[in-house]
């Protein structure tokens, strides 16, 4: 089978990203042929474009989409073709318009949830899933700090923990982003140029500060993360928006009052069949029963990549963004 795909052979800006036709090998033992009908752009594809993360060269870019199965190998007794089908997880390969992948760790896409909406949610639901019930398990009565909460995770993150009793204090990008945040169950929303962004959490605290802070920021906001911590609070470190947070003393945690620092990695969390099942049908559930709200912000057809990856880094996005092949 043959389609369009987009690979690079070299890390740097949106411009690496090129436009391949590629010949989809037939499904080997253990794999599904997925044609693809909708692709998650998440902002880790632009830390392994960027070389940020490293990648070996050449390779696809994405790891999250839905589509339909076609074919099935040897031994597949997972799914069939004809089954609506959504993953997420390496190896990388889902900017393209069918691909080979583990039949194991396909999901199939539950009635009333469209495929846009499958590849839209579910790495940045599970991302949020992880989060919440894991990194910082955050109780009902909690308050705590969701940087660019406007975002895919971020917005799903302040639906998710209304739901679970939880406050938050959105940090977003502009007015805008702030009313979206707000619609979407964000407390409270401070500005990301906001001066002495901690001193502002703390008053909108009654001087206490957060029990947790969500940051996928990382440089330019760890230390305001830290400050926001209320006594034995958890800093979650999730991401690397602005640049790997610069090394730092373990004593800056004792002169803060005894805090905790985790960097969660999401698939450390779903290690077998029975852990993704068990993740994507909670937060499905949640979507289904309209606790959580998909937001597409924009779509871009697969050959705009490059426009998309600048539109994300420049934060001009809001909510989800799918690629269509």
């Amino acid at each position: 089978m043959k389609t369009t795909a987009v690979q690079i052979a070299s890390t740097g800006g949106p411009d690496v990203l090129q436009l391949v036709d590629i010949e989809v090998p037939a499904p080997g033992p253990g794999e599904a042929l997925v044609e693809h009908t909708a692709i998650g752009l998440n902002f880790i594809d632009t830390y392994q474009r960027s070389g940020l993360y490293p990648v070996s060269l050449p390779t696809g870019l994405g790891s999250e989409a839905a589509g339909v199965v076609r074919e099935v190998g040897a031994g597949v007794d997972t799914v069939s073709p004809g089954d609506r089908v959504v993953y997420t997880g390496g190896p990388l390969g889902a900017y393209a318009g069918a691909r080979s992948f583990a039949a194991d760790r396909l999901i199939r896409i539950p009635k009333g949830i469209s495929d846009e909406q499958a590849a839209a949610v579910l790495l940045k639901g599970l991302t949020a899933w992880y989060l919440l019930y894991h990194s910082y398990p955050a109780r009902s009565g909690d308050t705590v700090l969701v940087h660019a909460a406007a975002g895919g995770v971020g917005l799903l993150l302040c639906q998710w923990a209304r739901h679970r009793g939880v406050k938050t204090i959105g940090v977003v990008g502009s007015a805008e982003k702030a009313r979206v945040a707000e619609a979407n169950g964000c407390t409270h929303t401070l500005l990301a140029d906001t001066p002495e962004l901690a001193a502002q959490v703390r008053e909108l605290t009654d001087g206490r500060g957060v029990q947790g802070v969500y940051d996928s920021v990382g440089k330019d906001t760890f230390f305001a993360s830290l400050d926001s911590l209320a006594p034995h609070g958890v800093m979650v470190s999730y991401g690397n928006a602005s640049g790997v947070p610069e090394p730092f003393s373990v004593m800056e945690l004792a002169r803060r009052h005894s805090l905790f620092v985790t960097r969660p990695v999401l698939f450390d969390f779903l290690t077998t069949r029975e852990d993704l099942l068990e993740a994507s049908e909670t937060l499905f559930n949640l979507v289904a029963d309209g606790t959580l709200r998909i937001t597409i912000g924009q779509r871009y057809a697969l050959a705009d990549v490059a426009q998309a990856h600048r539109d994300i880094e420049a934060r001009r996005t809001h909510g989800s963004t799918v690629l269509l092949p």
